[in-house]
Formats: structure tokens, sequence, C-alpha cells
């Protein structure tokens, strides 16, 4: 399995999990015959405008990775998000973002002394975790809602 960051350091990959990260939140079929949560190759050609050569490359690698996993129909190809194996970013990151709360003085130092792959990677993983987050917490909160309604 190829290594994790650098599947991410590409800016193109993560645009890719970023389309459907949006798909997989917004829970809706699309009218290329994608299932709620996937998006098709031209979809994802039509959105990032991107050429379907290079949309396929990119989707090959993520799928490598681990990242995707597809779905073939005839001669269609939906692609689906798989979010476990970013648990290795998670992972890994979770200690710089306790020494960040800690406040220390040469917390400022690591980010400086980041590549741009990094730093890009790190902004791209902590929109997608708010918006998880986000998300999660509206489902939380329409469930609660919807379990008070019932009880009265």
């Amino acid at each position: 399995m190829p290594d994790i960051f650098s599947v991410i350091a590409d800016p193109t990959r993560r645009q890719l999990l970023s389309a459907l990260l949006d798909r997989h939140l917004s829970d809706e079929a699309s009218s290329s015959g994608a299932a709620a949560g996937e998006a098709s190759v031209s979809e994802l050609v039509h959105r990032l405008e991107l050429s379907q050569p290079t949309v396929s490359k990119h989707l090959k690698v993520l799928r490598d990775a681990g990242l995707v996993e597809v779905r073939e129909e005839g001669q269609h190809r939906f692609y689906r998000l798989q979010t476990s194996p970013l648990e290795d970013i998670e992972d890994w990151i979770v200690p710089f973002l306790a020494a960040a709360d800690e406040g220390s003085a040469d917390d400022d130092s690591l980010w400086e002394n980041a590549s741009e792959a990094v730093r890009s990677a790190a902004a791209t993983f902590g929109q997608n975790v708010g918006r998880a987050a986000a998300e999660s917490s509206h489902r939380w909160r329409s469930m609660t809602d919807w379990r008070s309604r019932l009880r009265k």
C-alpha cells in the first residue's frame, strides 16, 4: 500500500477527495446514476475541470491507497470516499494539535519549517474534519429533535 502522506500530498488528489467528501456529506443520488455518496468519473471531470485520463489516473492512486472504493456498472465507474485510511494521518497530527493547545512559543516554528505540501494537507484535513464534525453535530441534533417530538 502506498504511503498515505505521499498520496494526499498531490493537490489534484486532495481536490478529488474533497469532491467525494462533498458527495458523501450531501447523501443525495446524482443524475449520473451514482448512488448517494458516490460520484461518477464524468461528474468529477466536470466538477474539477480536468481531463478524464487525469482524473482516472489520480483515482487509481487513491483506490490503491484505500481512500476510495469503486463500483462498476457496465462501462461506468462510481467512486465513494473511504475515510478509515485517514486515521493514520489523524494519529500523526493529533499530537501536534494537542501541543498547539498548550500555547508554547515554539509552536509557530513547527509551521514555519513545514513544507507547503504539509501545510496544504493539514489545511485540507482541518477543513474536512470541521465539515465532518458539523455534519455529525447536525445529524445528532436532528435525531434528538425527532425523538423529543415523538415523546410529546
